[in-house]
């Protein structure tokens, strides 16, 4: 490996690990293709529908490689993301409380897959969330995935 080649490999590598705390957005055009590879000319991996939650792993320029609620790596044009946030349930089952409260009355109960909104960024053990029904209240962190 050349000297140059080298010294990218690790300037890269430390644009990686030096974000700091995840960067998460959502899926804001009507749905955004994913690909192995940061051009359109890379093979297609799967289309993403509006309002997926994805984490930002890496930029090249105008691409992004994001991470999904699975854990897969794949690129898309930043472009078709919005900073709007949702989270996606990954528990079995999630109920969304009153408060954060265990004891709070149940308003809704969501199941895996389910998109909500994050209402605060602000995450401690409970998350503020809203449903697309207009249905807000509060759910554990454990169960949801995109904070």
């Amino acid at each position: 490996m050349t000297n140059s080649r080298f010294f990218a490999t690790v300037l890269l590598m430390l644009a990686w690990t030096s974000a700091g705390a995840a960067d998460f957005r959502s899926v804001g055009a009507p749905s955004v293709v994913l690909y192995d590879a940061p051009s359109v000319k890379g093979a297609k991996r799967y289309v993403a529908p509006r309002g997926m939650p994805v984490e930002i792993v890496a930029r090249y320029g105008d691409w992004v490689k994001v991470r999904d609620a699975d854990g897969e790596l794949a690129w898309t044009e930043s472009k078709g993301l919005s900073a709007r946030r949702n989270v996606v349930v990954k528990a079995l089952s999630a109920r969304v409380r009153a408060a954060p409260d265990d004891h709070a009355a149940i308003l809704m109960t969501a199941d895996k897959g389910v998109l909500l909104e994050l209402s605060d960024p602000q995450a401690g053990e409970w998350v503020r969330v809203r449903h697309q029904d207009g249905i807000a209240g509060f759910v554990r962190a454990a169960e949801i995935w995109g904070i």
